[in-house]
């Protein structure tokens, strides 16, 4: 978001609430619970009267809800902590909207910092039964899970001895500063628990989301392949580094997998999209739906990333993306930007199903970073925009759905990046039919299944597209 047009905005002044405390030390470590709390969510209810996308769902925002100040206040009042006032808040419709205590620790997750044994991992249960296990997608080079010897295709069934089942606590077992997994394999198709551990701790890690890439010959034809994780700003330059790489090698063909890719920032989602093209700059990328206080913006194609730098285009004009249901909001908006453009042949499984875009709002004059409150560390991530295709096409709450239908094998998972690999392979021959086919049959070892959850899932970042707080203007 550029700069937004504001041609609305209410404001209710609070009457300031005045109390003494004496002898308080300098070093507050409870400086929430101490700050004045009406304050809090009078900052908290301005933020999301000017903001909040489904605004005209949640009657308690109407610019004509208080007929007083006194009202107001005593609206305030009425729910006890910022956290749950917050919440009441939110329409129905709304799966993402969130609240933080701390917004320095929801920065650095923004920018991929957070603590992390550096295993990434899917929970899945298989339909109709009471099987529940994880399985490990990938593991972040030089992390606790790598120095470890956790790979990818890694089964386990069990936490600290706690054996999964389909009412698991998962947030207990995980969010643990260190956990032990318990190992577990298929034989001939049932799961079998191992007499095998592995201990996993949590440092502070920083992943970088350019996960693998690499160039393969596919009968003659040069293929990039790009397995990007998060759509992160500060590893802009290095995804731009990529591209000019493909380029240099002349690849006639794209195949981006984006199935472990939660979402991240809209801005790094137009530059990947003009690197995948670059034949549309000044053409609109996508729109930005906001609610009635603010008009709709039209993201526009260009040649630079966020740095100044100039991006480095492929021109093509088909691409091929590999998504499951973890692929969401900034994955999918990719995939949807570009239909209207080029061919994109999308091949796995159907998306989350994510198309709102939310910032970081804190207490401030202007409710960005400058000028923020010291007076408490909360901050919040409301859901401020819709984003649609240049036709208009949005609303996606069930995903995204494949041209071709492809589940992962998680009894022979593959290795990322290798032509063999389950979804790579089913691309490499849209590509070339007569491209090698795997070595064994595409449906061993496959079972109708649901991910019930992820590494990521209790993140404040998780399945999150964002804007920067600092473009908002007014």
């Amino acid at each position: 978001m550029k700069k937004l047009k504001l041609f609305f905005f209410i404001s209710i002044s609070l009457v300031v609430f005045v109390s003494c405390q004496d002898d308080i030390d300098d070093n507050i470590t409870n400086i929430n619970a101490l700050a004045d709390q009406e304050e809090i969510k009078d900052f908290i209810w301005k933020a999301m009267n000017i903001f909040y996308l489904y605004k005209s769902d949640s009657p308690d925002l109407a610019d004509n809800r208080f007929d007083s100040t006194q009202e107001y206040i005593s609206f305030l009042s009425n729910i006890d902590s910022p956290i749950n006032f917050f919440y009441s808040l939110l329409a129905d419709q709304d799966r993402f909207s969130f609240i933080v205590s701390d917004f320095v620790e929801l920065e650095q997750n923004l920018d991929g910092i957070s603590l992390s044994n550096g295993m990434a991992f899917g929970l899945i249960r298989f339909t109709n039964t009471e099987t529940v296990f994880g399985y490990v997608r990938y593991v972040v080079p030089g992390s606790p899970a790598d120095v470890a010897g956790v790979e990818r295709g890694f089964i386990f069934n069990r936490i600290d001895g706690v054996f999964f089942t389909p009412d698991t606590d998962f947030n207990s077992l995980l969010s643990q500063a260190s956990y032990t997994i318990g190992l577990a394999e298929f034989q001939e198709g049932n799961l079998v628990t191992l007499n095998q551990e592995v201990s996993l701790a949590k440092i502070q890690l920083t992943e970088n989301p350019i996960h693998e890439q690499k160039i393969i010959d596919v009968n003659g034809q040069k293929v990039g392949y790009l397995m990007y994780n998060n759509f992160r700003t500060t590893f802009n330059t290095e995804l731009n580094t990529v591209f000019a790489n493909f380029s240099a090698e002349g690849i006639t063909d794209l195949v981006l997998d984006l199935r472990y890719n939660s979402g991240g920032s809209i801005e790094t989602a137009k530059d990947l999209s003009s690197m995948i093209t670059g034949q549309f700059n000044g053409e609109v990328f996508a729109k930005q739906i906001y609610n009635e206080n603010f008009e709709t913006e039209n993201l526009i194609f260009d040649n630079e990333i966020s740095t100044g730098e100039a991006i480095s285009s492929l021109n093509l004009t088909r691409v091929y993306v590999l998504t499951t249901s973890s692929s969401a909001s900034a994955s999918e908006l990719v995939i949807n930007a570009l239909n209207p453009y080029i061919e994109v042949i999308q091949i796995g499984t159907t998306t989350a199903g994510k198309f709102e875009g939310s910032v970081t709002l804190y207490d401030s004059p202007n409710f960005t970073r400058n000028n923020v409150s010291l007076e408490h560390t909360y901050a919040i991530q409301p859901l401020i925009l819709k984003t649609a295709n240049k036709v208009g096409f949005t609303g996606f709450f069930d995903g995204l759905e494949p041209d071709l239908q492809q589940g992962e094998i998680f009894s022979n998972l593959g290795v990322l990046g290798d032509p063999q690999e389950t979804l790579l392979n089913l691309a490499l021959k849209q590509i070339s039919p007569e491209f090698e086919r795997q070595s064994s049959d595409e449906k061993t070892g496959y079972r109708p299944s649901a991910i019930i959850g992820e590494s990521q899932m209790y993140s404040p970042v998780f399945q999150r597209m964002y804007v920067s707080p600092n473009s908002i203007s007014f």
